[in-house]
Parts: structure tokens; C-alpha cells; sequence
């Protein structure tokens, strides 16, 4: 398991893929591991690097004290590629990972080449909504919201013909430690981007869900108005479109960072 000591604390992290192709990161939503991306990894691997982490307060990666800030998640990005000694990267992020990559591409543009933002958004819901997550959670651990989130996660449809993939994605979520979860949380729930996208120059690309409840289209369609000569496409699918609808998923990142 390769793990990045890094002066803000540990990090894993996996490459996969060429070598010598360009790198491609991704940044996983919050409740998710780095897992989230196998269905990526095994299309992409002929044409890129692909390099995936765990979040703080996630996965195999230190949940130190918080509450986070997005630009703390930010820097972990940073300081993981400084690490690795990548100069410049891809980056896909999806739902708290798009708030990431919104912050390195208005903090650190230098590390970027192109930027997917998919099923996220400049600003997440209400502080009141994100107040009785945190207030789970922390009462009974990320198994409380489980079920409940992972209705938002999946469309009825797809989780009746896919109960094993909704099995291993309830196992990853409740495995993330509560107070990891809820850090990250305030992250998400302190993020307001709104004012800023129009100082974002990375090409991006805008991945919404049609079905998408905790990040819907709208959301897009604030990030394409406020990012100059942003793409924009929409799936069939709710919140974790890179698995629910992986096959166009696939097909749009490629299209677009080639």
C-alpha cells in the first residue's frame, strides 16, 4: 500500500497504468475510497498514468484532527504531487473531489493541464442540511446515513440491478472512521466557490447527472456560467456517474483530455 508521509500527514495513494503516458489523478467523493475509480482504471489504462489517493479522513489516509477545509484537501493535492515529483497533471474530481479541483485550479493552476469537475458543485446545499449529517454521524457513525446516502449515490433502477456493486459501495462508506467523515463534511459545507469560477482559465470539463439529487444539474450549469469555455455533458445517471454510467463516463474523459 504506498503511502506518502507528507509534512500535513499520510497519505495513500495508487499508480496505475503506463509509465511514460500522461498522469491522470482522480479525487474521490466524500464517503469514498480510492476504489470508486476501478471502473476508470481498467478503460484507461492503455492511455494514461492514472494516480488516486484517499482523501483525508478516508481510506488509508490519516484522519488528523479537524475540522478540514477545502484548502487544506487542496494542499494535500499539492503536496502529494510535490512527493511524487509531478510537475503537472489531469485532474478529475468528483462531488468534494470537484471542490478540489475548483481550489487548485484557482490556487494552484501552474499543477493542472485540463480539469473534469463531475456531479459537484461551487457551493454544497444548506448549512442546516449538512449540520444533521455531522450530527449523525457523529451519534452513530457513517453508518447512520449509509442507506440514505446511498439513495442519493444511485438511481432505484440501477441499484435493483446491481445489489453486489451497492454492497461494496455501502462497505467502503461505513469503513470511513466518523470523525474523518464529518471533517471532511465541514469542508464540503464551508465551500463557496461561486464568486471565483470566473477566474478559472484550466480547459474544464462539467460531468453532471440527470438524476443527480445532492449535486443536480443546476449546479452544473452555475459552473459552466461562471467558468469561461467550459464543456459541459450530462449522463444518465445520479450522483456517482463514473460507475453508474461508466461507459460514457469513460468515453467523455477520454474525448476530452485527448
Amino acid at each position: 500500500m504506498p503511502i506518502a508521509d507528507l509534512a500535513s500527514g499520510r497519505i495513500h495513494y495508487r499508480l496505475d497504468g503506463r509509465s511514460d503516458a500522461p498522469v491522470l489523478m482522480f479525487s474521490n467523493s466524500l464517503g469514498a475510497d480510492l476504489s470508486m475509480w476501478e471502473p476508470q482504471v481498467a478503460a484507461l489504462a492503455p492511455r494514461f498514468r492514472m494516480l488516486r489517493y484517499d482523501t483525508r479522513g478516508h481510506g488509508g489516509s490519516a484522519a488528523s484532527p479537524g475540522p478540514y477545509a477545502i484548502a487544506q484537501l487542496g494542499g494535500d493535492v499539492v503536496a502529494l504531487l510535490d512527493h511524487l515529483e509531478l510537475s503537472r497533471v489531469h485532474f478529475c474530481g468528483l462531488s468534494m473531489g470537484g471542490a478540489i479541483g475548483q481550489w487548485l485550479a484557482l490556487h494552484a493552476p501552474h499543477r493542472l493541464d485540463r480539469l473534469v469537475l463531475a456531479n459537484t458543485a461551487a457551493k454544497f446545499g444548506t448549512p442546516e442540511l449538512w449540520r444533521a449529517r455531522v450530527d449523525a454521524v457523529n451519534a452513530g457513525g457513517v453508518a447512520a446515513i449509509a442507506d440514505a446516502v446511498l439513495g442519493r449515490w444511485f438511481t432505484a433502477g440501477y441499484a435493483a440491478r446491481e445489489p453486489a456493486m451497492l454492497a461494496r459501495m455501502k462497505a467502503m462508506m461505513t469503513a470511513v472512521p466518523a470523525a474523518g467523515y464529518a471533517s471532511c463534511a465541514a469542508a464540503v459545507r464551508d465551500v463557496d466557490l461561486r464568486g471565483d469560477l470566473g477566474r478559472i482559465a484550466t480547459p474544464t470539463l462539467v460531468i453532471v447527472g440527470t438524476h443527480d439529487m445532492a449535486t443536480p444539474p443546476a449546479d452544473g450549469a452555475l459552473l459552466v456560467a461562471g467558468i469561461p469555455g467550459t464543456r459541459r455533458i450530462e449522463l444518465d445517471a445520479a450522483h456517482i456517474s463514473n460507475i453508474e454510467a461508466e461507459g460514457a463516463f469513460n468515453a467523455a474523459l477520454t474525448s476530452f483530455l485527448d
